[in-house]
């Protein structure tokens, strides 16, 4: 399974980032097909009252990466691409990772 993680930087006013994101944004987005699973969370600081490094983490989920790249270059991935500059005003990055499950721990390997 591979994973395309997005982190969105910090805005410059959240409440207006939360609600286009959830209001304009995830309709657009959830246009895109063939995605095997999509996580959204808003980042939590490691120690209380610090700030965190990134105010949205989300995760979209595909067998491989050239799948994610063909879901992302269609018409409904572009758009939804095209939409990110509209409201990411604290900066975004894009990883790509093969994710390899590790858990649960009955079927870890022994020297894990």
């Amino acid at each position: 399974m591979y994973r395309l993680t997005i982190l969105y930087g910090h805005p410059t006013d959240p409440e207006a980032f939360d609600a286009y994101y959830r209001d304009v944004h995830l309709p657009i987005a959830r246009k895109m097909r063939g995605l095997k699973g999509w996580t959204i969370g808003h980042c939590e600081a490691t120690v209380p009252g610090q700030r965190p490094p990134y105010h949205l983490i989300v995760g979209l989920y595909a067998d491989t990466r050239e799948d994610l790249e063909a879901i992302l270059a269609s018409p409904e991935g572009q758009a939804a691409v095209d939409d990110v500059s509209n409201f990411a005003t604290g900066g975004v990055d894009f990883l790509y990772n093969r994710d390899e499950h590790i858990l649960p721990a009955a079927e870890a390997p022994a020297d894990f």
